[in-house]
């Protein structure tokens, strides 16, 4: 029974780690790093990265863009945002992780 006990709870401390890392070590800011109310951190063979790249042209939004290949400002950026994929998005602070057209319009205008 204790077996039973202590994997439950090992399980329920697994799926809620986020919630319980953010109790001791809150979100960082991340305003302090955007150069511009857009920051597009990406790649030259990335497919989702031209899509973020026509989204922002079609929608008149105005970007920075760094390469996380080519610059290594943009590279120190990039892995202090929690990085793990290209397309990250910047926009007023707030990060979006890979591709997400709607959420990246909501957020831009």
């Amino acid at each position: 029974m204790k077996k039973i006990v202590l994997i439950a709870l090992a399980l329920l401390v697994f799926q809620q780690w986020d919630a319980i890392q953010g109790i001791f070590s809150p979100p960082p800011d991340y305003s302090a790093l955007q150069k511009a109310d857009v920051v597009l951190y990406a790649t030259d063979w990335c497919g989702y990265c031209a899509k973020a790249r026509k989204l922002f042209s079609e929608n008149n939004i105005a970007y920075l863009e760094y390469d996380i290949e080519k610059s290594d400002e943009g590279r120190e950026q990039y892995e202090s945002l929690g990085g793990g994929g290209v397309p990250l998005i910047l926009i007023d602070g707030q990060v979006i992780k890979g591709y997400n057209a709607s959420k990246i319009l909501s957020m831009a205008r």
